[in-house]
């Protein structure tokens, strides 16, 4: 019978790392005798980081002794101790392979519930002075697991571990851990783990995102790199943003692409080395032509060049579109939500829903603050007009007035929650929101108010998430920057959103010390508390991997640790 070896807690504390101070729990230690087991904790015991570590679904972490003595043999260690993982429960048995999301276990008085794999984050290998050491916990298929209370109660060394029900599904801990960090994702068990009622929000959150992306029908990038496109045409929309479209230099009719997918740009002539920008196609790509509409910002070094001093003419060049933010098939309503310049995608959604004489029911629903600052309105009326069941909403939130214009679909106001249960959403609809990240997150809430599925709202952020890095004391945001020292002379890495091109240092390193050195934004957490995947966008270029992955990515794609999921990176050889 699986047997509880030692109970470990430890509190918070500040620790020196990589000259930064990290805040972190990660340091347990055994306890003797009796301790109590509550909803959100082990009493003596406390975390740095409650995003990816603590709270109901995380209270108690578990590790099996099993997986010390794998650990000593391969990284040649003696000195591991209970505790030593970060752990709560050091345990005899339950080894990942074989417990399951779901099962529940009564240990001494209390009784738990299995919610998702160890967040294999940075401190794990802080603690064990083993950087790579959350890389590993995922390739050998050992990363330890959470549990939340189901009911209080004292637990001791000693006690029994008594499975008292299987999780449905039957999808072990080792599996679930693989199917968000691994490449060669199984479809079925996607649909099986967005099924588990215990799976941890977070989780079944990124699943839902994962299975929505297997069952997009955006195919492969039309081409591999990049390839030179000629601007056809620079429409200015507004006094801030303009439209470009983009040709095949021979005329040829360039491959079609969906609705809501984007360009990523590399601009010869912005700046030196050229800037990578990606930006959502704002129009269905039916003509053989491509158009984005770009928003000049005033510090935008590749958004000023192409809102005011790009031609036509001109040549950039252009990675094939990419992108799973699009529209799912089905007969139901559809809602188009966004604001500001975020309605470029939708509004490529809309001209699909157009062209396809769609019979769907479908709203329009965008917010700007003023009809000056609102492009491309009578362009999406006109789209709207054109399909049978569509109505309109626009919300200009820079009028003082909170009235409604006789017509109804001007509204002077901000779009609240309020506002969008007031509009009487169907909630049988499938949305999709794009804007800044407060506006999404705004806009889920409302839907999901108005009772919507939240699993059937999907959402594309327009500019950069802000870094995350859990535990680490706040200091001075700089600039993203070139790094100090002298260039190196290996493959140039461009960091697209922050527009940094840098040789590759000739010390060596990782991509991620790379992007720290020149303070590009990183993000050792999400959702899940760690990147939401560990496979993005490969542009041009080779990758070697230190050390090996177990299963490395397909083609045309990278895989790093901490990158964003869509974010793309360029290896320019």
């Amino acid at each position: 019978m699986p047997s509880l070896l030692s109970v470990n807690v430890g509190m918070p504390k500040n620790v020196p790392w990589q000259g930064r101070t990290v805040y972190t729990g990660v340091w347990k230690y055994p306890v003797r005798g009796p301790v109590m087991a509550r909803r959100l904790n082990l009493d003596g015991d406390g975390q740095g980081d409650k995003a990816g570590h603590g709270g109901e679904q995380r209270a108690v972490l578990v590790y099996q002794i099993d997986s010390y003595r794998h650990w000593q043999r391969h990284l040649g260690r003696d000195d591991l101790e209970y505790g030593h993982f970060g752990e709560n429960l050091t345990v005899e048995g339950l080894a990942d392979d074989e417990v399951c999301i779901g099962d529940r276990f009564r240990i001494g008085e209390a009784e738990f519930e299995v919610t998702q794999p160890r967040v294999t984050c940075y401190r794990v290998g802080l603690r064990m002075g083993e950087p790579s050491l959350p890389a590993l916990l995922v390739s050998h298929h050992r990363p330890g697991f959470y549990m939340r209370v189901l009911r209080e109660g004292r637990i001791q060394a000693g006690d029994d571990i008594i499975k008292i029900r299987s999780g449905p599904g039957a999808l072990s801990v080792t599996e679930t851990d693989a199917l968000l960090y691994l490449p060669g994702r199984d479809i079925e068990k996607l649909h099986r783990a967005v099924r588990i009622p215990a799976m941890s929000p977070g989780w079944l959150g990124s699943f839902q995102e994962l299975l929505a992306a297997a069952e997009a029908t955006g195919g492969e990038p039309a081409w591999e790199g990049f390839r030179g496109l000629r601007v056809a045409s620079v429409v200015q929309e507004t006094a801030t943003v303009s439209s470009i479209q983009l040709a095949a230099p021979d005329g040829s009719r360039l491959p079609p692409a969906r609705g809501g997918q984007h360009l990523t740009l590399r601009v010869p002539g912005a700046a030196d080395p050229a800037p990578v920008r990606s930006y959502s196609l704002s129009s269905a790509a039916g003509d053989g032509h491509y158009r984005i509409s770009v928003k000049h910002e005033p510090r935008g070094v590749a958004s000023t060049y192409l809102t005011t001093k790009l031609r036509p003419g001109a040549t950039v060049d252009v990675a094939a579109p990419r992108g799973d933010f699009v529209l799912k098939p089905g007969t139901g309503p559809v809602l188009l939500v966004s604001a500001g310049i975020g309605l470029t995608p939708v509004l490529a959604m809309l001209h699909e829903l157009s062209e396809s004489r769609s019979e769907r029911e479908v709203w329009w629903i965008h917010s700007a603050r003023s009809s000056q600052e609102h492009p491309l309105a009578a362009e999406a009326h006109a789209l709207i007009g054109s399909l049978p069941r569509a109505r309109e909403f626009i919300f200009y939130s820079g009028a003082a007035s909170a009235s409604k214009t006789a017509g109804g679909d001007i509204i002077h106001g901000r779009l609240s929650k309020d506002a969008v249960i007031a509009l009487g959403v169907p909630r049988d609809a499938t949305a999709y929101v794009c804007g800044p990240a407060s506006f999404m997150s705004d806009v889920k809430d409302a839907l999901s108010a108005a009772g919507l599925d939240p699993s059937a709202v999907h959402s594309e952020l327009f500019g950069a998430l802000g870094a995350i890095t859990p535990g680490l004391r706040q200091q001075t945001d700089r600039q993203p920057h070139q790094p100090p020292g002298a260039p190196g002379t290996g493959p140039e890495v461009t960091f697209a959103r922050s527009g940094i091109s840098t040789p590759f240092p000739d010390t060596g390193g990782s991509l991620l010390e790379l992007a720290e050195a020149c303070d590009v934004p990183v993000r050792w957490s999400c959702r899940t508390g760690v990147c939401h995947t560990c496979v993005t966008p490969l542009l041009t270029g080779d990758v070697a991997y230190e050390p090996t992955p177990l299963e490395p990515p397909g083609d045309g794609e990278v895989l790093i640790c901490c990158a964003r999921p869509d974010s793309d990176v360029v290896l320019d050889m």
